[in-house]
């Protein structure tokens, strides 16, 4: 496609009656980026259709789908039993749909829940339009002074960091948690990794109140945008993130009160549990698919009597779903981007391109020859 060619999802919105044909990213294969078509139905009752605006790339996420070592690519998730089976995959390639970081605006609509011309938060993938249902599907309407590139982050992956934020709440003051972020208010925290999840978290945990907040990583675009959101970044190649903490924070005891563990890699974790301070706690935000041979849990972990818990999207704290649900910790976000939409925008987004640019930045980044904090698909600019 020549640049002033216009990609073919780049078409009149068509009627509320007819078939609307849709592009999907996915893998056909492992190492293989493609865009598959397919058309949706006509639109239904209580249904909404969005030309997607952008979309973002997870690439912690997705890289595992590229490299085929995603584990729904060789075992089975048991819902039931929360279990892992290996005798089958859960799936298999081609994989169609990917991503969870969607920004669409409305085209056709069927429901007073969303008006046409609205900009619509959602995650449904990297797919150049979606149909929606407005009585079941997660979404939210943006709000107009809102640039609507940082929607990306309202329905998923801000949800995420917030979740996180508040598994550490309910840590320090148990059932009950009257605000997002009252249990590290004046707190030491420290962001292990200073990718999109850690720094977004980082910037929750200091505008909700924390006394101080430091995102350990080696990567200078990393530490770069850490300290362009006002957080302290501490080389690793430098210093280790044990000794910056231990040797900074010690009004009664050495270390952080709470660590947010944003880095995918065992290693990781068990440096999280060195810079904690006697009884803290690592809240842990990432994803891990081998093993995790440099983790020892005799050391730090037994003798200081520390805490690892996981926080996901998908669970909020045991006992706080009553208070706190996805749509509170999205409207979170929406505060988050509301006050420092500018600075996330500066500091986060790195990349903007054409969806049909998407293959070769993907197998860049797999191959470690290219290097981006959030790369953002436009579609239908």
């Amino acid at each position: 496609m020549t640049k002033n060619e216009r990609a073919p999802w780049h078409a009149a919105n068509p009627e509320p009656s007819e078939h609307f044909k849709v592009w999907s990213l996915g893998f056909p294969n492992r190492g293989e980026v493609g865009l598959i078509e397919y058309e949706e139905g006509p639109l239904g009752q209580g249904q909404f259709r969005l030309a997607t605006l952008y979309t973002g790339l997870s690439a912690g996420t997705e890289l595992t789908f590229y490299k085929g070592t995603n584990p729904y690519l060789h075992s089975q998730w048991d819902e039931a039993l929360g279990l892992f089976k290996s005798e089958q995959a859960s799936t298999q390639f081609p994989v169609s749909f990917v991503g969870y970081m969607e920004v669409g605006r409305c085209v056709a609509s069927r429901t007073p829940a969303v008006q046409e011309g609205d900009v619509v938060a959602m995650t449904y993938g990297h797919k150049t339009g979606h149909t929606a249902n407005a009585f079941w599907d997660f979404f939210r309407v943006l709000p107009r002074d809102l640039d609507p590139l940082l929607g990306i982050y309202v329905t998923q992956m801000g949800p995420i960091c917030a979740n996180g934020i508040l598994h550490a709440d309910a840590d320090f003051l148990g059932p009950i948690v009257p605000a997002l972020g009252a249990g590290i208010r004046d707190k030491h925290v420290l962001i292990m990794g200073g990718g999109v999840v850690g720094l977004l978290t980082g910037l929750f945990a200091k505008t909700l109140g924390a006394r101080e907040v430091a995102v350990a990583d080696a990567t200078p675009e990393r530490l770069h945008a850490a300290a362009g959101l006002d957080l302290l970044p501490i080389n690793t190649h430098e210093t280790p993130a044990w000794r910056w903490c231990k040797s900074r924070w010690h009004d009664s005891e050495r270390g952080a009160d709470v660590v947010f563990q944003c880095r995918a890699q065992d290693n990781a974790l068990h440096e999280a549990l060195q810079c904690l301070r006697p009884q803290g706690t690592v809240v842990d935000l990432s994803f891990y698919q081998g093993g995790m041979s440099n983790l020892r849990l005799g050391e730090e972990f037994h003798h200081n009597g520390l805490r690892i818990v996981c926080a996901q999207i998908n669970r909020v704290p045991r006992g706080l779903s009553h208070e706190w649900h996805k749509g509170r910790l999205a409207d979170a976000t929406l505060d988050l981007l509301h006050s420092h939409g500018a600075a996330i925008r500066q500091h986060l987004v790195t990349d903007v391109l054409p969806l049909e640019d998407a293959a070769p930045l993907i197998a860049e980044l797999s191959e470690r020859r290219r290097h981006v904090l959030q790369a953002v698909f436009a579609v239908n600019e």
